[in-house]
């Protein structure tokens, strides 16, 4: 008997396995980082005198959109399964007589819809369970709230609904199929053996965005060909292994690559050198 259980005579039953608590918490803190976001991108732009937004506003808005959303979808029960079918195969005018019964809704109710609602009931399931391979679980995790993100960011878009198509006819096609490739992921790591978390590396993205952010910046003062050169510099240090001879000559050839292409090839009107040689 004891070998059944797994217990020899006399042990204690093992306590039941502690809850999934910091994965939990943190699938939570993604369900609510756009509203985060959103909210301290107001307050940076109050405090920067580039923004008219108030924080306090904006803050109140998106809290109140979790019960209104949930109003929202009370009122439009009704009408869902006629939504659904006219939104796979109606027109667009049919469509939209079928969403005026249902009513409108904010953008701050579907973001809580589309993408909050969502990643709670997984921050809700990721308490309870233990992926066997965390990598891949909270890998698919984020993979599933990109996809979401990018279905309420364009759902106000054309194309989006039934068989028309428009501006949002390929973005939702790649959220379905990024939805669909984050859910399989995450699948896979909860029931098959895989690796373990590994500690992130902040040195990468960092420098590789100032380097976007710097090319943003100087572009019309410096030109393309000092900004080009200067953001490629600057995101080569994201890496330790950065050779600096073979970075700058790969620099300086992209950045005549970059030179010819986009003024004389594309005809794109951008400045290549510093104004005040130009002038």
């Amino acid at each position: 008997m004891a070998e059944t259980t797994g217990q020899m005579p006399g042990e204690a039953m093992s306590a039941p396995a502690a809850r999934n608590s910091l994965g939990a918490l943190s699938v939570l803190a993604l369900a609510v980082a756009p509203q985060l976001i959103d909210f301290l991108g107001s307050l940076a732009g109050i405090i920067f005198r580039f923004g008219t937004r108030n924080p306090a506003q904006v803050l109140i808005d998106h809290i109140s959109a979790f019960p209104l959303a949930l109003r929202w979808i009370i009122g439009a029960l009704p009408s869902a399964p006629e939504y659904v079918f006219t939104s796979l195969f109606g027109s667009a005018a049919q469509l939209t007589a079928v969403a005026n019964k249902i009513g409108p809704a904010s953008p701050d109710i579907l973001l809580a819809l589309i993408y909050s609602y969502p990643m709670i009931a997984i921050a809700i399931f990721t308490w309870f369970v233990r992926p066997r391979g965390p990598q891949d679980y909270y890998g698919g995790i984020a993979l599933f709230g990109i996809s979401l993100f990018a279905l309420w960011a364009s759902s106000d878009l054309q194309g989006m609904h039934g068989f028309s198509f428009g501006a949002g006819t390929a973005p939702r096609m790649f959220a379905v199929l990024l939805l669909g490739l984050g859910a399989a992921v995450a699948l896979v790591g909860l029931v098959q053996d895989g690796p373990a978390m590994q500690r992130y590396s902040w040195r990468g993205p960092l420098f590789v965005m100032l380097g976007i952010v710097c090319f943003a910046a100087s572009i019309r003062p410096l030109g393309l060909v000092v900004s080009g050169l200067a953001s490629f510099l600057i995101s080569a240090l994201g890496s330790h292994e950065t050779r600096w001879v073979e970075a700058i000559i790969v620099g300086v050839c992209l950045t005549i690559g970059c030179a010819v292409l986009f003024p004389y090839v594309l005809g794109l009107p951008m400045p290549l050198f510093p104004r005040f040689l130009v002038q």
